[in-house]
């Protein structure tokens, strides 16, 4: 009666208990289901704000790409005007020098034609002397030989009028040839100078074009700042509604959180309580057992349970009894046979057990050895670590402005423990305040690895380094920043790079290359600039 009445309490505690935690457990999962779909409107909603402000983000960045390009070509077409100015000016200063030359070469023409007619008017007068001794020779015998002599004399001042007068006609015709020269020269540098005005004149042209355009483009510079201004104060809105969205899913985070709690807690009151019942079960089911097991003993033994309990002390219990059962077995298990080889065991047990301590003990000498060695690599590797990340800091920070002509950028840490922390990049280049190197563009990433890399090879330099196709994703501004800074380091540092960019190869020393000058033969060419470049001026 008592067992039974015992089951059917617990049945009863189990059937309405368990009612209640249901409707509570219920309750609980509509709550949670509702914080759920409550957080993910939130989420949502944040990943859509997200969204328009990346986009935000994205057209500031193509608007400030297009300002850029358009004073790139301006830059370009004052180089172009500086560059045709200077042309020009050369071609001034060599059509005076030919101006000059040529003025020169008329006064020794004129000279020379002076010369000339002087020696045509002496050799015109022996010729009529002559003419006139030859006829006082034909009219009168007489005086023959003084006229002879004066023939001779004659004679030679004419030969020697004509041996003056051969080289002035050679000179006369090297004159006229170098005055041609000097005139087709004259006419060719007429000819390129007026090419060079009119090429000035297209690019003042182009200048003005590129002006016009300019200023079209300023209107749509303020009109894009307008807009920027106005997506600036959409995203300073769309940041507090994100702020607001955050906290409140935070505040729905921490309910289903505490409603989670109570849920767990509630199924922990349900288990301990289907536990107890459970044991309740078992303990009925063994103490059934048990009585029936003790009711056949007694009939085998021929004996009445109700007649033994009446012959039993009022004051007898099972413990007791239990007890005076043990200490009986136990004088009886006393009372069995003497093991002789115990004291025997007992010292291969005790010198065993002084063996076991002394390993024990040099095992632990040697864990405390270990133990020691292990914090000092630790505090040498975090005294080294830090020295190094701090020079790497300072090289990177110092080598950033440089490649990107401003801005800054730094290494920070992500943990506290310098043996398990990790290395975050800031970088922020001249007009960008961007939170994460992710929205930098491919050439901006490739010039921050470039800087990260020589800050790293500025604190462990090697004799040369090699750098492949390093320029491929910048443009031409980078290309030549990049190549001033290969150039400023290569005091210390051999460079060895590939590239087929025009700028990194007009900044290097020697250029190496692989020809096909036959069909199927390659050969290799190196060319040193400086030489190349004193050869050309040569």
């Amino acid at each position: 009666m008592t067992a039974d009445g015992l089951w059917l309490g617990h049945g009863w505690a189990r059937r309405h208990g368990s009612g209640d935690n249901a409707d509570s457990i219920m309750t609980q999962q509509r709550r949670r289901d509702e914080v759920r779909t409550a957080l993910e409107t939130v989420v949502s909603r944040l990943d859509e704000q997200e969204k328009r402000l990346a986009d935000a983000q994205a057209r500031e960045a193509d608007i400030e790409a297009s300002l850029e390009q358009c004073r790139g070509g301006e830059r370009e077409q004052q180089q172009r005007r500086q560059q045709l100015a200077l042309q020009e000016a050369n071609l001034a200063s060599q059509l005076a020098q030919v101006d000059a030359r040529r003025r020169d070469l008329d006064g020794e023409l004129q000279d020379i034609d002076k010369r000339h007619e002087a020696c045509a008017l002496e050799l015109e007068q022996a010729r009529e002397r002559w003419q006139q001794a030859m006829t006082a020779l034909e009219q009168s015998s007489q005086g023959r030989e003084g006229l002879e002599r004066a023939r001779r004399d004659t004679q030679e001042s004419l030969t020697s009028l004509r041996s003056r007068q051969r080289p002035l006609q050679e000179r006369a015709q090297q004159l006229a040839l170098e005055y041609q020269r000097l005139t087709t020269e004259r006419s060719g540098l007429d000819q390129q100078r007026l090419r060079s005005s009119e090429t000035r004149a297209r690019l003042e042209e182009k200048c003005a074009e590129l002006e016009e355009q300019r200023e079209v483009l300023r209107e749509p510079e303020e009109e894009s700042r307008e807009q920027l201004d106005e997506l600036l104060h959409r995203r300073s809105k769309e940041e507090q509604a994100l702020s607001a969205c955050r906290d409140e899913a935070q505040q729905l985070a921490e309910r289903l959180r505490e409603t989670e709690i109570a849920r767990q807690q509630h199924e922990r009151n349900l288990e301990g309580i289907r536990n107890r019942l459970e044991e309740a079960r078992m303990q009925v089911q063994a103490l059934r057992l048990k009585a029936d097991g003790q009711d056949e003993a007694l009939g085998e033994l021929g004996l009445d349970g109700q007649e033994l309990e009446a012959s039993l002390d009022f004051n007898a219990t099972e413990s007791a009894w239990q007890t005076r059962l043990e200490n009986t077995a136990d004088k009886l298990r006393r009372l069995g046979a003497i093991n002789l080889a115990a004291i025997e065991e007992y010292d291969q047990q005790a010198e065993r057990r002084n063996y076991l301590e002394s390993q024990h003990a040099e095992l632990s000498e040697a864990l405390e050895t270990l133990d020691r060695a292990i914090r000092k690599i630790d505090q040498e590797t975090r005294t080294r670590f830090k020295q190094t990340f701090d020079q790497v800091n300072q090289g990177f920070s110092h080598l950033f402005p440089k490649v990107f002509g401003g801005g800054s950028a730094w290494l920070t840490l992500t943990g506290e423990d310098l043996l398990e922390t990790g290395v975050a990049i800031m970088a922020r280049p001249p007009g960008k305040k961007n939170s994460t190197i992710h929205l930098l563009s491919g050439g901006e990433k490739a010039l921050t690895a470039l800087a990260l890399v020589f800050a790293i090879f500025q604190l462990n330099p090697a004799p040369f380094c090699m750098l492949d196709e390093v320029d491929a994703p910048l443009d031409d501004a980078n290309v030549g920043r990049y190549a001033a800074l290969v150039k400023d380091m290569s005091d210390s540092v051999q460079f060895i790079y590939i590239t087929h960019n025009k700028i990194a190869m007009e900044a290097a020393d020697r250029l190496m290359g692989v020809t096909m000058q036959e069909p199927g033969v390659s050969r290799l060419v190196s060319v040193g600039v400086e030489a190349a470049v004193a050869l050309a001026e040569a």
